[in-house]
């Protein structure tokens, strides 16, 4: 299966002091589409600077970066801008949701910043469209201030797929979620990557990581373990496990 991400001995230099910060070393690295990758590591391991890399959010100091068969390192700040909003998605630890906003203006938010102009019902009906993906149509008119953490969580994700992005990029969506409702992130997360979508996950939480499908470790800016998950969690079965336990909890009490 073609590579949707193809990293090529890259380097990232951080010259912030007197002694340059070797961010990342030499990482090469080939992401196939349909894939689902859990990046870890310490703090300081690289993981977020290769995730920023990734996003084309930064741009590397040596290396080459293929991002569906585009090379990278040859655009400018605009052509990048066009190349994140068409082919990547967001999807941050904090949510990042606009307070005064609903749930469906939203996820149409990434919408108004590309080059084609959509009309007010065009905007309205793929907003619809993305937050149903994640079962949450029934709020559109609703505030993040009256929505749950995973409600939130679900808005930002249907807003990183409003323009149908070739990979997810998730900075540990579920650090501020309790562990039910991450159970209930990662399985909208399989449910996309079953239907497709190439998913790229920084976690720092290993049994989140087993969620996936395949398991990165960063330490000290290089990739030092590549490896497919063994024995991989699937979300279903294990809501099932935590509704089940908190069933016989009430039958206790």
């Amino acid at each position: 299966m073609a590579a949707v991400v193809q990293l090529q001995e890259i380097h990232k230099i951080y010259d912030s002091g007197e002694v340059p910060v070797h961010a990342v070393r030499g990482v090469t690295l080939q992401i196939p589409k349909g894939e689902f990758v859990a990046v870890m590591g310490a703090s300081g391991s690289g993981k977020s600077t290769l995730m920023n890399l990734l996003g084309c959010l930064d741009r590397p100091t040596k290396g080459r970066y293929l991002l569906d068969e585009i090379d990278v390192s040859g655009l400018d700040r605009n052509q990048l801008a066009d190349l994140r909003n068409q082919k990547l998605g967001f999807v941050f630890q904090g949510f990042n949701l606009l307070a005064r906003t609903t749930a469906r203006e939203n996820v149409e938010l990434p919408m108004l910043y590309g080059r084609r102009r959509y009309s007010s019902r065009e905007l309205r009906d793929r907003a619809m469209r993305s937050l149903d993906i994640v079962g949450l149509s029934q709020r559109a008119d609703h505030f993040p201030s009256q929505l749950s953490g995973g409600q939130q969580q679900r808005v930002a994700i249907a807003r990183a797929l409003i323009n149908e992005p070739q990979i997810l990029l998730a900075d540990e969506p579920t650090g501020n979620l309790d562990s039910k409702t991450a159970v209930e992130i990662m399985g909208v997360f399989q449910k996309l990557n079953e239907q497709g979508i190439t998913i790229v996950m920084v976690t720092h939480e290993l049994d989140i990581a087993h969620y996936c499908k395949r398991n990165l470790i960063m330490r000290d800016g290089r990739l030092v373990s590549d490896s497919q998950v063994a024995n991989r969690l699937k979300a279903t079965d294990e809501m099932k496990k935590i509704l089940s336990a908190e069933s016989e909890a009430k039958l206790t009490d």
